[in-house]
């Protein structure tokens, strides 16, 4: 999994010291790391680079550490802070552990023990920000069994594995592509991987309006579930149905904040997405929802792995790593992939 670097503030008026620190977390951790020579200059950076960790000496001129963890705790309450000092003393200790630090080391710093403790402060920190995020409500709109799964199956196990609600509505069992029976089955084994909502309508295939009954259809689920982020097809698309349905959804999730289009396989060449989301660690996660459409797959060429997985790769031209699933975004309020932290750690 691609990972950006984690990133680092050092605090500390002695240079020589914070130079050490920044060599040895550069070249034995892997990390990005700022410097800052005193607590209000480290408040200043805070703000600019939104560091994963601060790492603060205790004397320093202004502000010094112990007050410079309080206004920490007061501005971002989810960043470790290690306290450092040369002047070990009980005092001292108490003091940083009652104003809430991670950790307290002691100068001449053990380089070993500052990587480990970095290390693992600064997954607890990722814990700490994802276990304090608003989770999103997220609704995928489709007009057949599969078609979500196509378009967005990878952001939905982000989603998914965010914690976030997720909820999928189909508009027909598409009985025009195979059995509906077998197609509902297979919708049904598709969202309990994914521990989604799952309603399935009615309505003909082939046949389905851009409004009345659909628009209707949808209002209702918008209602019972009110979304924060809605996924639809794109009006930029040969099949009927599918800009029926996007047409539909854009009118019924009027008061929805986020709302995104995806690339079905009959998305035409004005398909031309404004946002590309990195899905690389839930590519093999897409690949498994999509087997469950077992009826589809000996017949849907689009449906094969390899397949699926190149057009994933073409998108990441445009948004990195290996993977990508792109998007027409129609208005954003919220941030994909729900999870700001996997967001964060993916792009």
């Amino acid at each position: 999994m691609l990972e950006e670097a984690p990133r680092v503030l050092v605090v500390d008026d002695d240079p020589d010291v914070a130079l050490l620190v920044k060599t040895v977390l550069e070249r034995r951790a892997g990390c990005v790391v700022d410097l800052a020579a005193d607590g209000r200059a480290a408040i200043e950076r805070v703000g600019a680079v939104r560091p994963d960790l601060v790492i603060t000496d205790i004397e320093m001129p202004g502000l010094n550490g112990l007050d410079l963890l309080a206004e920490l705790r007061r501005l971002i309450p989810t960043v470790p802070v290690v306290v450092m000092t040369a002047h070990v003393s009980v005092d001292y200790a108490v003091s940083a552990l009652r104003a809430q630090a991670d950790e307290f080391l002691t100068k001449p710093l053990d380089n070993v023990r500052l990587v480990e403790t970095v290390g693992r402060l600064i997954e607890e920190g990722r814990r700490r920000r994802e276990a304090s995020r608003p989770k999103d409500v997220v609704l995928a709109i489709g007009a057949h069994p599969d078609d979500v799964e196509i378009g967005v199956g990878g952001l939905l196990a982000a989603h998914a594995q965010a914690g976030d609600d997720l909820t999928i509505l189909t508009l027909s069992r598409g009985a025009r592509g195979g059995d509906a029976d077998s197609r509902q089955n297979e919708s049904l084994a598709s969202a309990e991987i994914l521990g989604a909502r799952l309603f399935l309508k009615d309505l003909v295939d082939t046949e389905i309006s851009g409004g009345g009954a659909t628009v209707r259809l949808i209002e209702e689920v918008v209602r019972e579930i009110q979304p924060t982020i809605v996924y639809t097809h794109s009006q930029n698309d040969r099949h009927q149905d599918h800009r029926a349905v996007s047409e539909a959804t854009i009118v019924a999730t009027r008061r929805v904040g986020t709302v995104a289009c995806y690339q079905s396989p009959s998305s035409t060449i004005d398909f031309r997405p404004t946002r590309f989301v990195r899905i690389d660690q839930y590519l093999p996660q897409k690949l498994r929802l999509l087997e469950c459409f077992q009826s589809q797959t000996a017949s849907r060429d689009y449906l094969d792995p390899d397949f699926v997985s190149a057009t994933a790769r073409y998108w990441s031209r445009f948004g990195g790593g290996v993977a990508v699933e792109p998007l027409e975004v129609v208005r954003e309020t919220a941030e994909f992939v729900g999870a700001h932290e996997l967001s964060r750690r993916e792009s």
